[in-house]
């Protein structure tokens, strides 16, 4: 008993001071700046706020220079570009096979709704990193053949694709990723306090400069391919949570009076035809909502509420046109505890 005294005696102090440090450190983190880095990437721009000491943009740029390294098709050194010129030599990098492996999840959950196979036909219809011509039935019918995740795998070692003319495109992932990059190193720093936004796609963690939840507004899907239209549906407040939006109301062109959209529904080879306009995603990370943003593009309401349902830890909103014409929304059950 008296050695456990002992013990105790000596223990006490360290503990105490180990409590003070603690307090010192956090008392320093609370009265750190609030710094904001921008730059431009994935061929969009990010704007990063958080709250800390330094200045991290330095190795802000070196993460999503790594994923960019990894997974920007526009890129030809990178490793997807390499896949996808079946480069032999090539070995996917531990930032690909994440991407990879998350991808072959929601392929299967979402019945192929999201798939990242999909290049060829979106190279076709002319939103791809490749040129395209004209499109026909005939040429949509020839790309299916080389679209499907089971047409790819990792064998432990390599990409193994089923034919040379099946080729990835992540667009619908990697920005999400890389929101979530930058987020593993401010946790990694310590950095308590942050929003990551690239190209749309957020994580938020801790409060804003104002001390509060942050804010964060759903924009209108009004036609914009310019991205001059901010008019808000509605404004939401979060935290520790990763957001994404899909829609087609900027990336689009008209051919002949019609028009096409950017988003393409890997299993029927064409551009998607419903009635969401834009569909927004609550996630624990980004990588997982922006796949499913664009899932639930190709799936429609229906199917994406019913995912909502399945999934908890998935919020959507959904802006769709009602029978008149007009914007409407809805929501999954647990979406309404964010809104402002």
């Amino acid at each position: 008993m008296d050695d456990k005294r002992k013990k105790l005696r000596w223990q006490l102090p360290f503990l105490a001071l180990l409590i003070v440090g603690t307090v010192i450190i956090l008392s320093k983190q609370d009265r750190s700046p609030y710094r904001t880095n921008e730059g431009f990437v994935f061929g969009t721009v990010y704007k990063i706020t958080y709250q800390y000491a330094e200045d991290l943009h330095p190795q802000i740029k070196e993460e999503l220079s790594k994923v960019n390294a990894s997974l920007s098709p526009f890129n030809k050194g990178s490793v997807i570009s390499r896949i996808n010129g079946n480069d032999p030599t090539v070995k996917p990098d531990s930032l690909f096979l994440h991407v990879f492996r998350l991808a072959e999840n929601i392929f299967a959950d979402t019945h192929g709704a999201f798939d990242i196979t999909v290049a060829p036909l979106v190279n076709a219809w002319g939103f791809g990193f490749e040129k395209s011509g004209e499109v026909d039935s005939l040429t949509i019918d020839s790309l299916l053949q080389y679209v499907g995740m089971t047409g790819v795998l990792y064998d432990g070692e390599c990409i193994i694709k089923s034919d040379s003319c099946v080729k990835l495109d992540c667009s619908a992932i990697a920005k999400g990723y890389g929101c979530d990059v930058v987020a593993t190193l401010f946790d990694r720093c310590g950095v308590r306090n942050y929003m990551v936004e690239i190209g749309g796609e957020i994580i938020v963690k801790g409060m804003n400069p104002k001390r509060s939840q942050w804010s964060i507004g759903i924009n209108k899907p009004i036609e914009d391919s310019l991205a001059l239209a901010n008019e808000l549906q509605t404004v939401l407040r979060v935290t520790d949570i990763a957001m994404a939006t899909s829609g087609n109301y900027r990336n689009y062109y008209y051919r002949d009076g019609k028009k096409y959209a950017h988003t393409i529904d890997p299993r029927t080879g064409y551009p998607v035809q419903h009635s969401i306009l834009s569909a927004t995603v609550l996630a624990p990370t980004c990588a997982v909502a922006d796949a499913y943003a664009t899932s639930f593009m190709v799936l429609g309401l229906d199917s994406a509420l019913a995912i909502c349902d399945r999934h908890p830890e998935l919020q959507g909103y959904f802006i769709y046109a009602n029978e008149q014409g007009e914007f409407a929304a809805c929501y999954s059950e647990g979406f309404e505890r964010w809104m402002k």
